[in-house]
């Protein structure tokens, strides 16, 4: 940089100390010759290597295409660290340090709060700077957060299993209950490691800012205008591919016991530990670990890529201005807008007051707010409306998503490129893609399901006690736990909090299994099961549901998350195209701002709220403090999350419908004429 405002040597091309190589492309005499002095060359179109030191191999990755499987890389694994593990262990999180999901999307919100504050200065700073050692450092921090986020688990001590030992019979509820005080939960310090989570995600979010806005615009400067989208939309698939991988992995680890090692249950007659106990938690940390490794590595190539790769300056200078024709382009180039820090203001300021950008912002930020609300908690949306486990809905969630994102990406970012939309025609695909993304959404009103019964939550005990009440006749003397929650189903197809509630005064074990009997809250089976010695019997685990509408949908959803993220490419095209040259990486820092302020920070947030207000069971210990929710209102949960939806996509088509209205192209001399008096200066300062 030069001029009045803040230098940024960390991030500059190598000094002469470093053998600073500048190449003479097709247009690196002119470039010289033109280019406002500096002290230095002004093109740097070098080798890839560090200094004087540019292995010939290394040569082989110095292009588009070696840039693009470097990012790609990075996008991965900050996909599988952000979006894939932060995501997949929340609800293990939540229960192992007693946070609720208001507080755990605010942990989710955390990685956007970062970005937020930092993409504007980093987007700004790094569009003149050396966009692959903003990269690089980007690899450092992504790596460092995903070490913090795991630490929780290392100070945290071993996980309690339920408790010492588990006696949990209707007989021996009395003498367990007396040792149950208060005092013992009121020393947790569980609650402590929220702001150790929330330090890890704002480390990830400092590291994700010069990806997704400085790595973007480094491919938009390296490939020709038609090939941008599809550059773009392959590396925006490929950032999906991490959630994938991230999903599915964690999916596995989830199947590991927390500590790695199971503890020794006391109650020797029944020592099984597995996952249909819905106090199991499962390694949600190792994933991270294996990260912090991965990512350090990264930073190794992406320090060897040069300020500009060969051959920019003539793709540059051939490429013909699409700016929205408000004077933006002549104010930029007749002021030098962008040259030191002092321009910031008046640079923000040309941006705001593009109308065509900020409809398209906030176009994005809510179909981003859906997105991040549903890649949070779509796992849990699975497990509790069709009872699945943890593991499996997480599986499930990450099938559904990701690749369904991913497809999404690279078909628009095909037909944008076959097709060679204009900025206005791109638009327009945008409105399509989101209406359709709408009608599908309709499927949340035909494919929930109804509440599973539940004693004490969606239906008394057999005509005694009332709704929302565990304690009823049958369990008064029992003196049960309502922080032990153990659920059984009876024999009358109706789940129970505990065997203590469900008043079971004795058990048996068979090959591993365990059957609760002479239950004096469980009335007649509702189908035949022949002797009535077994007609008041329990088995552990929640009752199998009723609700087929699983596979209906998953296929309605996935074709819903297809059309969503067909508008993401083209919407950064858009974006690119829409705002001078000069201004494209700021731009993108712009709208990562509002996408983040708008959508990504109140979306899990506002999801955690709307479900917590679904809850109609939630885990209430000694102390009368609540914990996590248990049990939700399938058909309420639905609701909300659909209502959400609908509205912030009827909101994203009016925005993209106004954009198309204010956009005006240069005229065809203007953008001729511009192209012409560019051909040097484009990336020369």
């Amino acid at each position: 940089m030069k001029g009045g405002g803040i230098e940024n040597p960390a991030f500059e091309a190598p000094g002469a100390v470093l053998g600073r190589q500048c190449y003479s492309g097709p247009a690196g005499s002119g470039a010289d010759a033109a280019a406002p002095a500096a002290p230095g060359p002004g093109l740097e179109e070098g080798p890839c290597g560090w200094g004087s030191c540019s292995p010939r191999a290394l040569q082989l990755c110095n292009n588009p295409q070696g840039y693009l499987a470097a990012y790609s890389l990075l996008a991965i694994f900050q996909g599988i660290v952000v979006n894939g593990l932060v995501n997949i262990s929340i609800s293990t999180i939540e229960k192992r340090y007693e946070l609720n999901s208001s507080l755990t999307g605010l942990i989710s919100a955390s990685y956007d709060i970062a970005f937020c504050v930092l993409s504007l200065f980093v987007s700004y700073l790094g569009e003149r700077g050396h966009k692959p050692r903003w990269l690089a450092f980007s690899a450092f921090m992504l790596g460092l957060g995903s070490l913090v986020f795991s630490l929780p688990h290392f100070g945290s001590g071993k996980y309690q299993y339920g408790g010492s030992k588990l006696e949990d019979t209707c007989q021996a509820a009395e003498t367990t209950f007396a040792n149950a005080t208060c005092s013992a939960s009121t020393n947790s310090s569980l609650h402590k490691y929220l702001y150790v989570f929330i330090l890890g995600q704002l480390l990830l979010g400092v590291g994700g800012t010069p990806l997704y806005t400085l790595g973007t615009a480094f491919i938009d400067d390296s490939v020709p205008k038609h090939m941008s989208s599809l550059y773009i939309g392959i590396g925006y698939a490929m950032s999906l591919l991490g959630p994938a991988i991230g999903y599915v992995l964690g999916g596995q680890l989830l199947n590991i016991y927390i500590d790695i090692q199971m503890p020794k249950r006391q109650d020797t007659t029944y020592t099984k530990v597995d996952q249909d106990d819905p106090r199991w938690l499962g390694a949600w940390w190792i994933g991270f670990l294996a990260c912090f490794f991965a990512i350090w590595l990264l930073i190794i190539p992406f320090s060897c890529f040069p300020k500009h790769l060969p051959g920019t300056a003539k793709i540059q200078a051939e490429k013909v201005s699409e700016t929205h024709d408000d004077g933006s382009q002549v104010l930029v180039q007749a002021n030098n807008i962008g040259q030191s820090f002092k321009d910031f203001p008046m640079a923000l300021m040309i941006l705001l007051r593009n109308p065509v950008l900020m409809s398209l912002i906030i176009a994005s930020s809510s179909e981003a707010l859906v997105a991040t609300g549903f890649a949070t908690f779509l796992p849990k949306f699975i497990e509790n409306q069709f009872g699945k486990t943890s593991s499996f809905s997480a599986t499930l969630g990450g099938l559904v998503l990701i690749p369904g994102a991913a497809l999404g990406q690279i078909i628009s970012g095909v037909l944008v490129s076959k097709c060679k939309m204009s900025c206005k025609g791109i638009i327009k695909f945008m409105i399509c893609t989101c209406s359709v993304a709408l009608i599908l959404n309709t499927v949340f009103l035909f494919a929930k399901c109804g509440n599973e019964p539940f004693a004490g939550v969606s239906e008394t005990y057999n005509g005694t006690g009332t709704l929302y009440n565990l304690t009823a006749p049958c369990n008064a003397n029992c003196k049960c736990l309502r922080s032990m929650y153990y659920p059984v189903c009876g024999s009358d197809e109706v789940q129970y909090f505990s065997p203590c509630f469900a008043g079971c005064a004795s058990y048996s074990v068979n090959n591993m299994k365990k059957t609760y009997h002479n239950c004096s809250c469980i009335g007649k089976a509702k189908r035949g099961r022949g002797s009535e010695d077994f007609l008041s019997e329990a088995v552990p685990g929640k009752c199998p549901t009723q609700c087929n509408f699983l596979p209906l949908f998953l296929t309605f959803f996935f074709f819903a998350v297809v059309f969503t993220f067909m508008a993401t490419t083209p919407t950064t095209v858009a974006i690119l195209r829409c705002v001078p040259d000069k201004q494209r990486s700021f731009a993108l820092g712009v709208q990562l701002v509002f996408l983040r302020l708008l959508g990504t920070i109140p979306g899990p947030i506002l999801f955690g709220v709307a479900i917590d207000k679904s809850c109609t069971l939630w885990d209430i210990n000694e102390c009368e403090i609540k914990g996590a929710c248990w049990v939700y209102d399938n058909e309420r949960m639905a609701f909300m999350l659909m209502s959400i939806s609908a509205a912030c996509k009827i909101i994203t088509i009016i925005f993209v419908v106004m954009a198309v209205y204010f956009y005006k192209p240069p005229p065809l001399t203007k953008a001729l004429s511009r192209k012409t008096s560019e051909q040097i200066s484009a990336i020369c300062t």
